[in-house]
């Protein structure tokens, strides 16, 4: 009962909009973090779906002491997923209605015209144009290996590799077992939806990352040289910790930071299994940390992802989360002010990229705007990754260097990222693209933003064996 138990609660949480999916696990206290999120993940997936059979089914009618978020986790596991493990009473309640809802199961495919439970999860003739179909997306971790070994890897596991994407349409329109490689992120293979890689041995043993794209821009566009000292506040679960050492080389240094204990641990394991090297935990929070400390005398960037409402999560968009407060907005803002303002007294960071994964402009644009004119002429936006479809809000001049995400418009999580540069001349790091690349762009290519020009000596990666 306490892997059900834990997930209903991470499911009441996100309703309540008591955080995001990753946090709320990781908060848990359940030992199981990985079963726990790929379980709350997928009945997340076929909320629906699910929704849809307990209405049929009307179990919620006939069982009302039974509360909707651990009615939508049971009957996941019982038609979806592994089975009914555990679940004491409630196991045996549901298991009791077993044949009415498979009976519901059949009749809602055949009113949907599919034959595979996985077809039940593509948007219907009713859904609107705004319904989030993300897709899976799976970034290779090259501390381990190498992007076409892992194309290769897919392609004996019988998978069609597309090549690369040459627009968000053909993203959009992925389906089946095919997989192309993505038009923004040259690390970053894009599946259907519906793929689960959660037991695939390339993900148990480190060599891809299920990261949402949106995800991977903070590390992509802060694009720390290697050797350097980095900054990540707010790091747990540690997806763009591994993301920012992978940037590095497993060179240079990253100093990561998050209250929680528990989470840190389940860090430390997921950087080790990464083949993360250049790190050291502490467990502490970032507003505390000594900006004059000798040991960050050489800190010159930053990745900060603050706590924020999650709002654009595309989880939360599932369970039909009620926006969050004004008050409970403006609490978030302020903490994500004071914590940017922390961040940039560093006094030698040089370039800082400040992300959140929520759709409100208060905890974005809003924040950005405030620490910039606080700073005074100290640090200034950069206009990063020109070709990025979706900009700031015009709320001031200059918003429009930041980047914003959706599911509508670039395939993810709603994201806000913004990259903060100091100004003074002879300190700064350079802005935006260099020259080749800007160069690169014009021809049409895709470059990593303040990247150095691509040299030819390449390092050897580890190859994925089968």
């Amino acid at each position: 009962m306490a892997l059900y138990g834990a997930a209903a609660a991470v499911l009441s949480g996100l309703e309540r909009g008591e955080g995001g999916l990753s946090g709320l696990v990781y908060g848990s206290r359940f030992p199981h973090t990985r079963q726990l999120y790929a379980l709350v993940a997928e009945t997340l997936r076929y909320s629906p779906v699910l929704e849809a059979l307990l209405d049929g089914a009307a179990l919620l009618r006939a069982e009302r002491r039974l509360p909707l978020p651990l009615a939508k986790v049971l009957v996941y596991d019982l038609l979806f997923g592994k089975g009914l493990k555990c679940g004491g009473r409630w196991k045996a309640l549901v298991r009791r209605h077993r044949a009415r809802l498979e009976a519901e199961l059949a009749r809602l495919k055949v009113r949907r015209g599919v034959s595979r439970n996985e077809e039940l999860l593509a948007p219907g003739p009713g859904a609107g144009p705004g319904a989030p179909c993300v897709p899976r997306y799976v970034r290779v971790n090259t501390l381990k290996t190498r992007v076409d070994d892992v194309v290769d890897f897919f392609k004996r596991q019988g998978y069609s590799f597309l090549g690369k994407a040459g627009s968000m349409e053909e993203l959009r329109t992925l389906s089946g077992k095919k997989f192309l490689l993505d038009l923004h992120l040259p690390e970053l293979l894009v599946f259907p939806p519906q793929t689960d890689f959660h037991d695939n041995r390339l993900y148990t043993s480190g060599h891809i990352i299920l990261q949402d794209k949106a995800s991977c821009l903070p590390a992509f566009l802060l694009s720390p040289v290697a050797s350097s000292h980095v900054i990540d506040a707010c790091a747990a679960p540690g997806n763009k910790t591994s993301h920012l050492a992978a940037i590095l080389k497993n060179k240079g240094q990253i100093f990561a930071f998050d209250l929680d204990a528990k989470r840190l641990a389940t860090m430390n394991t997921m950087l080790t299994r990464a083949g993360v090297t250049s790190f050291k935990l502490a467990q502490q929070d970032f507003l505390t940390v000594d900006p004059h400390d000798p040991k960050y005398s050489k800190v010159t960037y930053i990745l900060l992802d603050p706590s924020c409402s999650g709002s654009g999560m595309v989880n939360r968009l599932l369970v039909e989360e009620a926006a969050p407060s004004a008050e409970r907005l403006q609490a978030l803002a302020g903490f994500q002010r004071r914590v940017l303002s922390h961040a940039l007294s560093f006094p030698a960071v040089q370039r800082l990229a400040y992300s959140t994964c929520s759709v409100h402009r208060e905890e974005n644009e809003d924040v950005v705007q405030a620490v910039l004119q606080e700073q005074g002429s100290a640090f200034r936006l950069v206009n990063v990754f020109p070709s990025w479809p979706c900009r700031g809000l015009a709320t001031f001049p200059g918003a429009e260097c930041c980047l914003r995400a959706s599911p509508a418009d670039t395939l993810t999580q709603g994201f806000f990222v913004a990259v903060l540069e100091r100004c003074r001349d002879q300190a700064a790091v350079p802005s935006s693209l260099p020259a080749s690349a800007e160069e690169s762009l014009k021809q049409g290519e895709e470059m990593e933003p303040g990247a150095a020009p691509p040299k030819k000596r390449r390092r050897k990666k580890q190859r994925v064996k089968t």
